[in-house]
Protein backbone atom coordinates (compact mmCIF):
# COMPACT_ATOMS: atom_id res chain seq x y z
CA UNK A 1 0.00 0.00 0.00
CA UNK A 2 1.37 3.39 -0.92
CA UNK A 3 1.94 5.83 1.63
CA UNK A 4 0.84 9.39 0.68
CA UNK A 5 2.56 12.64 1.09
CA UNK A 6 -0.10 13.89 3.15
CA UNK A 7 0.33 10.71 5.66
CA UNK A 8 4.13 11.34 5.48
CA UNK A 9 3.92 14.84 6.93
CA UNK A 10 1.62 14.18 9.06
CA UNK A 11 3.45 11.47 10.82
CA UNK A 12 6.55 13.81 10.47
CA UNK A 13 4.57 16.37 12.36
CA UNK A 14 2.78 14.19 14.89
CA UNK A 15 6.34 13.04 16.03
CA UNK A 16 8.04 16.36 16.05
CA UNK A 17 5.31 17.84 18.32
CA UNK A 18 5.74 14.64 20.88
CA UNK A 19 9.65 15.81 20.85
CA UNK A 20 8.76 19.40 21.67
CA UNK A 21 5.98 18.19 23.82
CA UNK A 22 8.64 16.14 26.05
CA UNK A 23 11.57 17.15 25.63
CA UNK A 24 11.36 21.38 24.83
CA UNK A 25 8.39 22.46 26.46
CA UNK A 26 8.80 23.28 30.30
CA UNK A 27 6.95 21.77 33.27
CA UNK A 28 3.70 23.12 34.39
CA UNK A 29 4.64 24.61 38.02
CA UNK A 30 1.64 23.01 39.53
CA UNK A 31 0.92 19.42 37.60
CA UNK A 32 4.24 18.82 36.52
CA UNK A 33 5.10 16.10 33.71
CA UNK A 34 1.23 14.61 34.06
CA UNK A 35 0.56 18.39 31.96
CA UNK A 36 2.53 16.96 29.00
CA UNK A 37 -1.07 14.62 28.41
CA UNK A 38 -2.36 18.44 27.72
CA UNK A 39 -0.66 17.99 24.25
CA UNK A 40 -2.53 15.07 23.43
CA UNK A 41 -5.65 15.65 24.89
CA UNK A 42 -6.63 18.82 23.75
CA UNK A 43 -5.77 18.34 20.18
CA UNK A 44 -7.63 14.75 20.12
CA UNK A 45 -10.40 16.67 21.02
CA UNK A 46 -10.49 19.64 19.15
CA UNK A 47 -10.07 16.83 15.99
CA UNK A 48 -12.92 14.55 17.14
CA UNK A 49 -15.33 17.63 17.05
CA UNK A 50 -13.74 18.54 13.96
CA UNK A 51 -14.91 14.92 12.14
CA UNK A 52 -18.34 14.94 13.72
CA UNK A 53 -18.86 18.64 12.67
CA UNK A 54 -17.82 17.69 9.24
CA UNK A 55 -19.79 14.30 9.27
CA UNK A 56 -23.14 16.74 9.73
CA UNK A 57 -22.18 19.08 7.22
CA UNK A 58 -21.49 16.23 4.70
CA UNK A 59 -24.43 14.35 5.84
CA UNK A 60 -26.60 17.29 5.36
CA UNK A 61 -25.63 17.66 2.14
CA UNK A 62 -26.02 14.37 1.08
CA UNK A 63 -29.26 14.28 1.93
CA UNK A 64 -29.96 17.35 -0.45
CA UNK A 65 -27.69 16.18 -3.41
CA UNK A 66 -27.84 12.13 -3.06
CA UNK A 67 -24.28 12.19 -4.03
CA UNK A 68 -22.48 9.20 -2.85
CA UNK A 69 -18.86 11.03 -2.03
CA UNK A 70 -20.42 12.88 0.57
CA UNK A 71 -21.59 9.48 2.71
CA UNK A 72 -18.65 7.99 1.96
CA UNK A 73 -16.57 11.20 3.26
CA UNK A 74 -19.03 11.06 6.07
CA UNK A 75 -18.33 7.40 6.82
CA UNK A 76 -15.10 8.07 6.92
CA UNK A 77 -14.82 11.14 9.14
CA UNK A 78 -17.10 9.68 11.85
CA UNK A 79 -14.59 6.48 12.53
CA UNK A 80 -11.82 8.98 12.29
CA UNK A 81 -13.77 10.96 14.53
CA UNK A 82 -14.32 7.90 16.80
CA UNK A 83 -10.75 7.13 16.87
CA UNK A 84 -9.34 10.65 18.05
CA UNK A 85 -12.64 10.49 21.12
CA UNK A 86 -10.65 7.54 22.15
CA UNK A 87 -7.61 9.28 22.59
CA UNK A 88 -9.84 11.79 24.33
CA UNK A 89 -11.62 9.44 26.71
CA UNK A 90 -8.16 7.40 27.51
CA UNK A 91 -5.60 10.24 28.16
CA UNK A 92 -8.74 12.51 30.49
CA UNK A 93 -8.42 9.87 33.09
CA UNK A 94 -4.44 9.23 32.71
CA UNK A 95 -4.46 13.29 33.46
CA UNK A 96 -7.11 13.32 35.97
CA UNK A 97 -6.05 10.42 38.59
CA UNK A 98 -2.27 12.33 39.44
CA UNK A 99 -3.90 15.75 39.55
CA UNK A 100 -8.03 15.53 40.66
CA UNK A 101 -7.33 12.11 42.53
CA UNK A 102 -9.72 10.33 40.49
CA UNK A 103 -10.03 8.33 36.67
CA UNK A 104 -13.68 9.17 36.37
CA UNK A 105 -16.70 11.26 38.13
CA UNK A 106 -20.27 10.47 36.61
CA UNK A 107 -20.95 14.02 37.78
CA UNK A 108 -18.91 15.97 35.80
CA UNK A 109 -20.66 17.21 32.73
CA UNK A 110 -18.03 17.21 30.13
CA UNK A 111 -17.07 13.73 31.02
CA UNK A 112 -20.43 11.75 30.60
CA UNK A 113 -21.63 13.49 27.53
CA UNK A 114 -18.24 13.37 25.70
CA UNK A 115 -18.93 9.69 26.47
CA UNK A 116 -22.25 9.89 24.76
CA UNK A 117 -20.98 11.16 22.05
CA UNK A 118 -18.64 8.36 21.03
CA UNK A 119 -21.50 5.86 22.25
CA UNK A 120 -23.29 7.93 19.08
CA UNK A 121 -20.82 7.46 16.78
CA UNK A 122 -20.34 4.09 17.71
CA UNK A 123 -23.60 3.58 17.07
CA UNK A 124 -23.75 5.39 13.95
CA UNK A 125 -21.20 2.37 12.47
CA UNK A 126 -22.68 -0.17 13.49
CA UNK A 127 -25.59 1.28 12.04
CA UNK A 128 -24.04 1.57 8.62
CA UNK A 129 -23.03 -2.33 9.05
CA UNK A 130 -26.66 -3.45 9.78
CA UNK A 131 -28.35 -2.46 6.44
CA UNK A 132 -27.65 -3.70 3.63
CA UNK A 133 -29.26 -0.98 0.88
CA UNK A 134 -26.98 1.69 0.07
CA UNK A 135 -29.42 4.28 -0.09
CA UNK A 136 -30.99 3.16 3.04
CA UNK A 137 -27.83 3.13 5.24
CA UNK A 138 -26.77 6.69 3.61
CA UNK A 139 -30.05 8.32 4.47
CA UNK A 140 -30.46 6.92 8.34
CA UNK A 141 -26.54 7.21 8.44
CA UNK A 142 -27.02 10.90 7.94
CA UNK A 143 -29.64 11.51 10.32
CA UNK A 144 -27.86 10.28 12.89
CA UNK A 145 -24.81 12.30 11.55
CA UNK A 146 -26.44 15.15 12.26
CA UNK A 147 -28.50 14.16 15.16
CA UNK A 148 -24.95 13.48 16.93
CA UNK A 149 -23.39 16.44 16.44
CA UNK A 150 -25.71 18.60 17.92
CA UNK A 151 -23.96 17.29 21.28
CA UNK A 152 -20.73 19.68 20.35
CA UNK A 153 -21.55 22.83 21.41
CA UNK A 154 -23.71 21.85 24.32
CA UNK A 155 -20.09 19.48 25.46
CA UNK A 156 -18.34 23.06 24.88
CA UNK A 157 -20.78 24.99 26.61
CA UNK A 158 -20.81 22.29 29.42
CA UNK A 159 -18.23 24.22 31.76
CA UNK A 160 -20.04 26.91 31.70
CA UNK A 161 -23.42 25.82 32.31
CA UNK A 162 -22.61 23.57 34.82
CA UNK A 163 -19.95 22.74 37.98
CA UNK A 164 -17.76 20.00 36.37
CA UNK A 165 -13.89 19.42 36.89
CA UNK A 166 -12.76 20.60 33.85
CA UNK A 167 -11.79 24.52 33.66
CA UNK A 168 -12.41 27.22 31.62
CA UNK A 169 -10.77 27.50 28.64
CA UNK A 170 -6.97 28.57 29.34
CA UNK A 171 -6.27 29.81 26.18
CA UNK A 172 -6.85 33.47 26.18
CA UNK A 173 -6.18 36.27 23.20
CA UNK A 174 -3.46 35.97 21.57
CA UNK A 175 -2.44 39.07 22.60
CA UNK A 176 -3.22 38.04 26.38
CA UNK A 177 -2.05 34.43 26.01
CA UNK A 178 -3.37 32.93 29.58
CA UNK A 179 -0.73 30.02 28.54
CA UNK A 180 3.24 30.83 28.65
CA UNK A 181 4.48 31.43 24.88
CA UNK A 182 6.29 28.01 25.18
CA UNK A 183 3.61 26.11 25.83
CA UNK A 184 1.20 27.99 23.76
CA UNK A 185 3.49 27.78 20.83
CA UNK A 186 3.72 23.83 21.21
CA UNK A 187 -0.19 23.73 21.66
CA UNK A 188 -0.79 25.17 18.73
CA UNK A 189 1.90 22.85 16.80
CA UNK A 190 -0.14 20.02 18.04
CA UNK A 191 -3.25 21.45 17.14
CA UNK A 192 -1.99 21.58 13.60
CA UNK A 193 -0.39 18.58 13.31
CA UNK A 194 -3.25 16.34 15.04
CA UNK A 195 -5.10 18.30 12.31
CA UNK A 196 -2.79 17.03 9.61
CA UNK A 197 -3.44 13.30 10.75
CA UNK A 198 -6.82 13.41 10.80
CA UNK A 199 -6.96 14.45 7.33
CA UNK A 200 -4.75 11.91 6.65
CA UNK A 201 -6.57 9.46 8.22
CA UNK A 202 -9.83 10.43 6.23
CA UNK A 203 -8.16 10.56 3.11
CA UNK A 204 -6.96 6.91 3.17
CA UNK A 205 -10.41 5.75 4.91
CA UNK A 206 -12.18 7.37 1.92
CA UNK A 207 -9.70 5.53 -0.94
CA UNK A 208 -10.30 1.79 0.96
CA UNK A 209 -14.32 3.56 0.77
CA UNK A 210 -13.99 4.33 -3.01
CA UNK A 211 -12.46 0.58 -3.63
CA UNK A 212 -14.82 -1.28 -1.48
CA UNK A 213 -17.68 0.25 -3.44
CA UNK A 214 -16.19 -0.05 -6.51
CA UNK A 215 -15.52 -4.05 -5.74
CA UNK A 216 -18.74 -4.36 -4.24
CA UNK A 217 -20.12 -3.21 -7.70
CA UNK A 218 -18.32 -5.54 -9.66
CA UNK A 219 -19.34 -8.23 -7.95
CA UNK A 220 -23.29 -7.29 -8.24
CA UNK A 221 -22.69 -6.92 -12.10
CA UNK A 222 -20.96 -10.13 -12.34
CA UNK A 223 -23.74 -11.81 -10.50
Amino acid sequence: MKISWLSTLAGAAVIGTFIRAVFFTTLEARQGAAQKIFYIHVPAAWVAFLAFFLVAVASGVYLWLRDPRLDRFAESSAEVGVVFTTVVLITGPLWAKPIWGTFWAWWDVRLVSTLFLWFIYVSYIVLRGAIESPELRARYSAVLGILGALLIPFIHLSVYLFATMHPMPIVGKPSAPSLPIGMLITLMISLVSFTLLYFAFVRARYNYAVERDAAAARAEHDA
